[in-house]
């Protein structure tokens, strides 16, 4: 009997375990988004803008309309792929923040197996590209993973570093050996090609790359809590020395999430060129990457929930033409709101654990 209560009572400590945390990762997230959105009003009243009417002029420029929603969802599409680069290494405990570094290289091969293709069917094109897309952006972050393991370099700061080294190869290569002699304004590589190019979903404008997306973050999502390999990881990152004690292969996990965040970020350089540019050029470094480790920390690193935070993103910074054109203000002022909302989510690290959501029944 003493037993049977016993466990009853573990039971319903591990429910309330679960149900706090679960409010924790909406609740938390949600004041932070809006203390954000009160300190970016104040901003804004500095500037002599009603913050109400440029909070509705945001929404209509990201979910007013239908062709404000597309524009949103593709927006989207590229953000949920670089969180992952972020969220997936994250459940070992890294901090990875080269995303972009991926996605650029991701870009860069998946261009460069596409012009190695001529004349080759479309689909055998695309998957090539995905292939080395993948290929490039995964050792890309795996480098930084291995370098964090087996050298005990702060992965931190080399993935942030192999950002730069990757924008430098895409200079050099759009500028040099890859240039299109045609490209005299803007140094591109030569174009893939229309057929070559990812259609849209039928009966809308955005592109095939939101579906590849949400097909990621819902594999992520099981893998890492649904897989043995997912539970090894998150062991890991709780504590690696413990995961090394009991015998875990913590290096072949920390370079296999690398490589698969890094694979992520490098599959939305591929879509961006196969689906919005057509060819690689410095528009491949527009700070998808950066964007995405916002969405992955405001996800609070759950690949499922990278999803809707990918679209919230996504609908701020398809608004930034909007608020320019209505209220005068410049189009990069949503990157000072999604600052400050980093700032916040950071900031608001400090309360979980801290805040009781559920009262302990009295008697």
């Amino acid at each position: 009997m003493a037993i049977a209560i016993g466990d009853k009572l573990a039971g319903r400590a591990a429910l309330g375990d679960r149900l706090r945390q679960a409010a924790e990762g909406v609740v938390i997230p949600t004041l932070a988004l809006i203390a954000a959105m009160i300190l970016f009003g104040i901003f804004v009243a500095v500037s002599r803008v009603d913050p109400l009417e440029l909070y509705a002029v945001m929404y209509r420029g990201a979910f007013g309309t239908w062709f404000s929603w597309q524009n949103t969802l593709t927006r989207a599409a590229p953000l949920i792929l670089t969180a992952l680069c972020t969220a997936l290494p994250a459940q070992l405990g890294m901090v990875i923040i080269g995303g972009e570094g991926a996605l650029v290289m991701g870009g860069l091969a998946a261009t460069a197996a596409a012009l190695a293709l001529p004349g080759a069917p479309p689909l055998a094109v695309q998957l090539a590209m995905a292939l080395a897309g993948m290929t490039a952006g995964g050792l890309w972050i795996a480098l930084a993973g291995g370098l964090r393991h087996y050298r005990g370099v702060n992965e931190t700061i080399s993935s942030l570093l192999l950002v730069y080294i990757a924008i430098a190869l895409l200079n050099h290569l759009v500028e040099g050996p890859m240039r299109d002699p045609a490209s005299l304004n803007k140094p591109s590589t030569r174009a893939i090609g229309a057929a070559n190019m990812i259609g849209s979903i039928p009966g809308t404008d955005i592109h095939w790359g939101l579906v590849f997306g949400i097909i990621a973050a819902v594999l992520a999502y099981f893998l890492v809590y649904r897989t043995t390999f997912g539970f090894a990881a998150r062991i890991a990152g709780g504590n690696m020395r413990a995961a090394k004690v009991v015998g875990l292969a913590v290096g072949r996990l920390v370079l296999a999430m690398c490589f698969l965040g890094g694979a992520a970020a490098g599959l939305a350089g591929m879509i961006e060129i196969a689906a919005v540019h057509g060819r690689a050029n410095g528009n491949l470094a527009a700070g998808l990457g950066t964007t995405g480790i916002l969405v992955a920390f405001l996800a609070r690193h759950n690949p499922l929930a990278v999803i809707p935070v990918a679209v919230l993103l996504g609908g701020i910074g398809a608004s930034g033409g909007l608020i320019q054109r209505r209220l005068g203000l410049p189009d990069a002022s949503v990157m000072v709101l999604q600052g400050i909302i980093f700032l916040m989510v950071l900031a608001s690290d400090a309360l979980y654990g801290r805040i009781r959501f559920f009262a302990p029944r009295g008697g």
